[in-house]
């Protein structure tokens, strides 16, 4: 049992860390407190997701998907990023009036932004979870998806601490229409090279 804990506890923080970032910029720009639960329900469903096709791949299908299709992810945060900048930069509106629509904006949308943020940078890890999974019994399963699930709020809770800082927070708000696609895009980008996507895509043209 503490063996599986331990070896949990590492998979998840080994495959979540580079995903800090991502939420750190997300709580930093809420501007109510309630606001953070789209956040955690979010997270919950995407890291749910991926372990739950894991789960399928390895314990029914046995199947692996091949990376480049993962890669393929990499396409969301640099769709978000780049509609991110369009709107910061398109719109002439007052400042006041950007930012209710922003807060409108991240009322209806922040919990499947959160989600599809959350599979595509995680969808890499697919590659960890299967073969994870498909070494322990059922019972060390639910005792690994219970340090996921304790994981979840930590980083969530992690996250949120660290963007209340006025060191990151300040600068985070004052240039989120320059650091949001500055983060996304590259992520996206960074996605799609790490599982050989882009290079798949080049062979192919060329």
């Amino acid at each position: 049992m503490g063996r599986t804990i331990i070896s949990a506890i590492g998979v998840y923080i080994s495959t979540s860390i580079d995903y800090l970032i991502v939420l750190i910029i997300l709580f930093a720009q809420l501007s109510q407190n309630k606001q953070k639960w789209h956040i955690y329900a979010g997270q919950y469903l995407g890291t749910g997701l991926l372990v739950g096709v894991s789960l399928v791949a390895a314990y029914v299908v046995n199947f692996v998907p091949e990376a480049w299709m993962v890669g393929l992810l990499g396409l969301i945060p640099i769709y978000l990023g780049i509609r991110f900048a369009i709107v910061g930069e398109g719109e002439e509106e007052e400042e006041e009036e950007i930012i209710e629509r922003l807060e409108q904006s991240k009322a209806n949308q922040l919990f499947w932004t959160v989600t599809l943020l959350t599979i595509a940078s995680g969808g890499d890890n697919l590659s960890i979870y299967i073969p994870y999974f498909a070494s322990l019994d059922w019972a060390q399963t639910l005792v690994a998806l219970l340090v996921f699930a304790i994981g979840v709020i930590i980083f969530c809770e992690l996250s949120r601490v660290l963007s209340s800082i006025p060191l990151i927070s300040e600068p985070i708000e004052k240039y989120e229409r320059i650091i949001v696609p500055l983060v996304f895009i590259p992520l996206g980008l960074y996605i799609m090279y790490e599982n050989g996507t882009i290079e798949t895509f080049l062979n192919f043209i060329l």
